[in-house]
This record gives C-alpha cells, sequence and structure tokens, in this order.
C-alpha cells in the first residue's frame, strides 16, 4: 500500500491551524496524521524542515503577533488566546522569537516596518516603488479562502505537499496572489492563492492547482519588514502612490514575491516585492 504522506501533514498543519492554543501533543497529531508514534516526528522533522513544537510556536506567535498590531485587546488576553497559560511564559516565548517584549512590541509599533512607523513624519517617504515589466508567471499551489493574514496555513500545506514530492529543487519563487479588496469583503469570504513559480513545462501534482500570473506593466513595491505591515503599505500604494502617479490600474489581481521567509529570516529582514498591475501607457 502506498502512502500519501503529503495528505497526513496537510492534516497536521490543518489541526494547528485551525485550534494553534492547543496543547498538541505528539501522539494526537500521530494519530491526526495516521502515522506510527514512533516514527511521526522524525518524519514530519525530515519532510517540512521543522520540528512539530517549532511548527506550533511559530503559528501561535505569528497570531499573536497580528492581535498586538491589530487589536487593543490586553496583552495577556493574547497570549492566553494563543496558548500561553500565563503572561510570563507568552513574554519569554515573543521575545525570543521577536527580541523584544509583547508590550513594547504593540508600543514602539514593532509590528511595522521602520518606514512604516514614520508615516505622517516629515522628510519620510514610503518604501521605493518602481515601473517593472514582469514576463508571464505560472504558479502551482492552493486556493485558501479567509483572512489574508492566515493564509500561513495554505503555505504550510503547500510545503508539505512540495517536500513530499520533492519538488523544491524545481520552484522559481514563493508568491501569493489576493484576489478580493478586504475593505469591501468580510474576511472570511477573502480568496488568495498560495503557490510557487514553476517551469511551463512541470507537470501538475495531483492535488494542486494551477494559476496564470500576467505579465506586463506593474508599479513594485520593494517592502522590507514584517507581515503585519502589509495593510498600511498597501493603503499607501492603492492612495498616495497611484493618486500621484498618474497610472491607471489594470483588471488583475495584485501579487506578492517572497524574496526570504519567516523560516529562516528575522521579521525585520523579511522582503518582499507587493506587485500591482498597471494598464499600458499609450
Amino acid at each position: 500500500m502506498t502512502v500519501d504522506y503529503k495528505a497526513r501533514l496537510k492534516r497536521v498543519y490543518a489541526a494547528i491551524h485551525d485550534d494553534p492554543a492547543r496543547e498538541h501533543s505528539l501522539d494526537e497529531l500521530a494519530d491526526v496524521a495516521a502515522l506510527s508514534r514512533f516514527h511521526f516526528h522524525r518524519v514530519f522533522a525530515a519532510m517540512t524542515g521543522e520540528t512539530v513544537s517549532e511548527a506550533v510556536r511559530r503559528v501561535r506567535l505569528n497570531r499573536a503577533a497580528h492581535a498586538l498590531a491589530r487589536s487593543d485587546t490586553p496583552v495577556a488576553a493574547v497570549g492566553r488566546a494563543c496558548g500561553y497559560a500565563n503572561a510570563a511564559s507568552f513574554t519569554r516565548a515573543f521575545r525570543a522569537a521577536y527580541g523584544i517584549t509583547p508590550g513594547n512590541f504593540r508600543k514602539a509599533g514593532q509590528a511595522l516596518p521602520l518606514k512604516l512607523r514614520a508615516i505622517g513624519q516629515e522628510g519620510h517617504s514610503m518604501f521605493p516603488v518602481t515601473i517593472t515589466n514582469e514576463t508571464a508567471r505560472r504558479a502551482i499551489g492552493l486556493p485558501f479562502t479567509g483572512p489574508y493574514m492566515q493564509i500561513g496555513a495554505a503555505y504550510d500545506q503547500l510545503s508539505a505537499e512540495l517536500a513530499a514530492l520533492d519538488l523544491w529543487q524545481q520552484t522559481r519563487g514563493l508568491v501569493g496572489v489576493y484576489f478580493d479588496d478586504p475593505s469591501i469583503v468580510a474576511p472570511e469570504a477573502l480568496r488568495s492563492f498560495a503557490g510557487v513559480i514553476v517551469d511551463a513545462d512541470l507537470p501538475l501534482p495531483v492535488g494542486l492547482d494551477e494559476l496564470s500570473i500576467a505579465g506586463g506593466r506593474h508599479a513594485c513595491m520593494a517592502f522590507k519588514g514584517p507581515y503585519t505591515g502589509f495593510g498600511l503599505a498597501y493603503e499607501w500604494l492603492f492612495g498616495d502612490w497611484l493618486a500621484a502617479s498618474g497610472e491607471a490600474m489594470r483588471d488583475a489581481p495584485s501579487w506578492e514575491f517572497y524574496l526570504n521567509t519567516p523560516m529562516n529570516t528575522a521579521p525585520e529582514d523579511l522582503r518582499t516585492d507587493i506587485l500591482l498591475p498597471l494598464e499600458d501607457r499609450a
């Protein structure tokens, strides 16, 4: 009998994202994966590049950072909602990941990149935007419906798929495509796509979807910093920059090209190209 490891690991990631506050024991997650308790953790780490505890901690702290940035919920309550029984344990874990306490993270605006924190201060401007002529790209990946900040669940599942198929060496970069305007579409109904760029002749793996990303003229914002700053960056790009540029948006979704990932990069050093399709100039 052939064992579909990728499907089993997708179930594990889904369980973690569905309830990050839960104390996910190895035995329980081994049951979710329908794998031997003796071999489960070794298989998980070998195929995903992270241990189960690292995966749980990453999902929890990402959820906590978003909550600190987007709400005024008390810090202790944010910690409890993300699985930390007391403020001390939450502070230790958060400081280890972000280099600052949760309270100071919120007070200092650390959820936003330095340039976003400086908006409105004289002499400061947003990240640089250039006009580029992008080539068409082919992406394979997984669709996701729900709050954009939770698309990490789809990327975790995609990572498990690619690792199981030994396809990472054939990818040409990580992308996210965002189809809806979060200012008018309910968070639970937002549609997006977590994908990787691949060559045109790569057969589409079973279980993954395919998406064509149109080429042509784009406004490309060179964004640096944690993903929690995307919301304000988009507001500036679609607002102040677009109004001053004289450019017209094309009827195509914006997308992001990730130059590195949180798996091995500190939040302040994350680099992302945010791309807005533009009409051709006459």
